[in-house]
């Protein structure tokens, strides 16, 4: 069975490009198109770019492309999120580039727009090198050189016609068709901002799943690279993992993607590292069903082999339709430097491949699939240990801590079991609500080399993919885990000034630290409102009852405490709602430290509010819209003590 994509991409090959230049007089310059460009071109276009009213056209291809400038609603942040670089009016004027795509799979699969508000240029009027990169696999829009914006295309444009390409001669000086070129690749760079609440650069670039992994002394941190909040690749997601790493905790490098994307149908889902044979492992997970039928893909001919054998199979490129399921990457020096395998070697989607502490290969399957497996290499002959549990679905991760073994459930599970206990006594820690989820989503967590443990996660902004958060995590003596922020990774602040609790107080910048410290004998339950200069909008509440030993966000009252809100337990979503309670508070029954921090951007278009709690509990939430001006605290006894506040030193970039 054939790829889905291949008949369409023979059509497309059987006809050039043809592009016929209009008269001088009338339009600027242009160079004749490459010889034999055909699927895959660049178009570079010189421009002068130029205060305009509502809409500028730039250069349109009729039926294939337009490039024009216009006006965006500074209040609109869908998909795109234009409004994270307004201009000094607040004005948010964009460059966009639309592309009009066919095949025979998804007709209505048509339009695809890549686009950057001008405000994020060095200098957004004048002279300007706008190149459009169609390489079939990618849709890129750079801008001086740098890369702004890219989505990932199923389809090809229609063949350039004779007379079609028409260009603004009052903004465009010279236009050109270029041979499409590979995607930029970099070396091993610093990473340029503090990694705690980071994004990585652009307006509409996330931060998605995180997996970690500490080998030969550094602490790998791989992450599905998003743009749109998954709405890439016509609302499929076209993820794929990006990869930091570091040895200190302090000092961070970026590098190269550890699993680009090459084909069209290709759409990456989460995985885990792993260490097999003293080599370097990346196992990820090909969700081709989101982009073709699964009869179309190898699905079927897996479950068969599966079916009949017990275990399953060894699925290379020539294996019937597209290829879906569980594959892997192997790093070639043991740092960086991924290259697929071509090897689908388990139907699951989302494989959570470790090494088990008595040194078997093993697999908790997701997306798919469920249950745990083994194998004794990782290229096929998976068979199932333990069905039923995990039970599939999100994506889990295996560490163990000591006396016990954990596994994380992606946004809401976690079981965990002695560890000298079967795999059948996994119990779940989330009934009972003793979870140590703190608002962030899809965790994984790993030991590190000074026996320390850190979580990385990612925090849900307007939708799928945010800011990376990394916390360390402490346990304690009878298994049960908590949270703190992890002081290599925590922001710098100026020296924190004393401010009254008993009346409101005004924010000393976008960015700052909150401390206090706690007496539930004098103060009982207390909040904090968290205020836009002006009005109310975006307001939010955060507040603490050490009685009732639970702590929660909800919406900001100003003259009471806010309904009660639930946990994870009661039935709570914190990766879905941005108000959400935590239980069972650890050391809340005598004077305790709260450290909150608020980090607020333009990019994020409100704040992320972070509390710490007796230094053994964390909680995170977004509050869109909100940038906070003011400071309001209320207590049911005493006045809080030391209440101190600090500003931040260096915006994280987010």
């Amino acid at each position: 069975m054939e790829h889905p994509i291949r008949n369409r991409r023979r059509q497309f090959l059987k006809t050039a490009l043809a592009v016929t230049l209009p008269s001088l007089a009338a339009q600027p310059p242009r160079e004749k198109p490459v010889a034999g460009a055909r699927n895959r071109f660049r178009l570079r276009i010189a421009a002068n770019l130029k205060p305009f009213d509502a809409y500028a056209p730039i250069l349109d291809i009729p039926g294939v492309l337009t490039v024009r400038l216009r006006r965006h609603d500074p209040s609109d942040r869908a998909r795109q999120n234009y409004p994270a670089f307004p201009m000094p009016d607040g004005s948010v004027p964009v460059l966009e580039a639309e592309l009009k795509l066919h095949s025979d799979e998804h007709p209505d699969w048509r339009s695809m727009t890549v686009g950057v508000p001008l405000a994020m240029l060095k200098k957004p009027w004048g002279a300007h090198d706008i190149v459009l990169d169609f390489s079939a696999v990618r849709w890129t829009l750079y801008v001086d050189g740098e890369l702004v914006d890219n989505d990932f295309p199923f389809g090809y444009p229609d063949p350039f016609q004779p007379g079609a390409w028409t260009a603004n001669a009052a903004l465009v000086t010279r236009a050109a068709l270029e041979a499409s070129q590979p995607p930029p690749t970099h070396a091993d760079r610093p990473l340029a901002a503090p990694v705690q609440y980071w994004t990585p650069p652009g307006h509409n670039s996330w931060v998605g799943d995180v997996v970690t992994l500490v080998h030969r002394g550094r602490y790998h941190v791989f992450y599905l690279y998003d743009r749109r909040h998954h709405q890439s690749k016509f609302g499929k997601g076209a993820h794929y993992f990006e990869h930091l790493s570091t040895t200190d905790l302090i000092h961070w490098t970026e590098h190269s993607a550890a699993t680009p994307l090459d084909e069209q149908w290709e759409c990456i889902g989460t995985g885990t590292p792993f260490v097999f044979r003293d080599k370097l492992y990346l196992s990820y997970g090909l969700h081709t069903g989101r982009i073709c039928p699964d009869a179309k893909t190898s699905w079927p001919a897996q479950w068969a082999y599966l079916k009949a054998h017990g275990r399953t199979g060894s699925f290379g490129p020539d294996a019937p339709g597209a290829p879906a399921g569980a594959t892997y990457s192997i790093s070639a020096d043991g740092v960086s430097n991924f290259k697929k395998s071509g090897i689908v070697f388990h139907p699951c989607q989302n494989p959570s491949v470790y090494i088990a502490p008595g040194g078997q290969l093993r697999m908790l399957a997701n997306a798919g699939s469920n249950g745990i497996w083994e194998a004794e290499s990782p290229e096929g002959g998976w068979r199932q240990t333990l069905p039923g549990f995990p039970p599939g679905g999100d994506c889990t991760f295996f560490f163990r801590w000591g006396q016990h073994d954990y596994i994380i459930g992606g946004f809401r599970g976690l079981w965990s079991k002695p560890a000298d206990a079967p795999d059948t006594a996994y119990q779940d820690q989330v009934a009972k609500g003793l979870d140590f989820y703190d608002g962030s989503n899809v965790p994984a967590v790993s030991r590190l080399d000074n026996g320390r443990y850190a979580m990385a996660a990612w925090i849900p902004i307007r939708g799928w993919g945010g800011p990376l958060v990394i916390r360390e995590l402490l346990q304690q003596p009878d298994g049960r885990i908590g949270s703190r922020w992890m002081p290599e990774v925590t922001p710098q602040f100026d020296a924190p000034k004393p401010i009254p609790s008993n009346r409101p107080v005004p924010a000393p910048a976008r960015s700052f630290l909150l401390e206090m410290t706690v007496d539930p004998a004098r103060s009982g339950r207390f909040a904090i409102d968290f205020l836009p200069a002006e009005g109310s909008a975006g307001a939010c509440q955060w507040s603490i009852d050490p009685h009732s030993a639970r702590a929660q966000f909800g919406p900001a009252s100003p003259t009471a405490f806010g309904p009660a809100e639930k946990s994870l337990r009661e039935g709570g979503a914190p990766e879905k709602v941005l108000d959400y309670a935590i239980e069972n508070l650890l050391d809340v029954g005598r004077p305790f430290p709260v450290r909150v921090i608020v980090v607020s951007s333009d990019k994020l278009g409100g704040s992320l509010i972070d509390a710490e709690i007796a230094g053994k509990r964390t909680m995170i939430s977004y509050r869109p819209d909100l940038a906070v001006g003011r400071l309001a605290f209320r207590s049911e006894g005493a006045p809080l003590a030391q209440l101190r506040i600090a500003t931040l030193k260096r915006n994280p970039r987010i």
